[in-house]
């Protein structure tokens, strides 16, 4: 199943136009369905680019993918179909794994249950990694403008704190290439992550979502965690 838009977001890729030239011939190539291109004018992040994605969109539902990122030729089918059949849920994801070839995609699961995932579930772990998820375009919320680290995680809080339903489809539709901390990318300066991360608990206490015996646990719950992606990632230098 094909989507009904393609909406590509170079974000000021610092490439001397190599990159808008791809996606120009994308769209040349592309005449079965809409594709539209969108250039910043100046660097903003993963989530200012999603978001100015997500202000041109028309369709219902909106999924995101970003370059080093892909899909189940099936995620579409699997992921919209079963929104559309539960127009009450904002928000769905579903589990994604790492491979080294997109053509070595595993089977996936033809039946499955799905799980609500609730605001205090996410708040203990985000469950929705960005090329997993498709949302509801008509949600009030955006992600943070210039917020280069969690913000994906920032706006999926944002959406659980309000009651919106958030659910867990537990079948492998999306895939990475490299390992989901400590290599290329954002997420191989750990530390920057990790603070990203304790920004958005920090924000939604000053938006009065949680408490403070609340911040305090998550963050101790957050710190405990870097501290284990550290040693992962040492191990994994030395032993792999």
């Amino acid at each position: 199943m094909l989507p009904r838009e393609i909406i590509l977001v170079d974000d000021f890729s610092n490439d001397a136009g190599q990159t808008l030239a791809v996606l120009n011939n994308i769209q040349r190539l592309n005449v079965s369905l809409p594709v539209h291109i969108i250039s910043l004018s100046k660097n903003g992040g993963p989530g200012t680019a999603r978001s100015a994605g997500w202000d041109l969109a028309v369709q219902q539902y909106i999924a995101f993918l970003d370059a080093d990122d892909s899909w189940h030729p099936k995620k579409i089918e699997i992921q919209w179909g079963w929104m559309s059949r539960h127009p009450d849920v904002a928000l769905s994801g579903h589990g994604t794994t790492m491979i080294a070839d997109s053509s070595l995609a595993p089977k996936i699961l033809t039946e499955f249950a799905v799980q609500q995932i609730s605001f205090n579930r996410l708040l203990v772990k985000n469950w929705f990694p960005t090329r997993s998820v498709m949302l509801r375009r008509d949600i009030p919320y955006r992600f943070t403008p210039g917020k280069r680290y969690a913000e994906d995680y920032l706006l999926w809080l944002r959406i659980a704190a309000q009651s919106l339903e958030s659910w867990y489809i537990p079948v492998d539709l999306a895939y990475s290439f490299k390992q989901d901390y400590g290599e290329s990318g954002l997420t191989a300066d750990m530390w920057k992550f990790e603070i990203g991360e304790l920004e958005c608990y920090r924000q939604l206490y000053a938006q009065k979502a949680i408490s403070r015996f609340t911040l305090l646990g998550v963050i101790s719950l957050s710190l405990m965690k870097y501290f284990r992606r550290c040693a992962t990632v040492w191990l994994r230098k030395w032993f792999v």
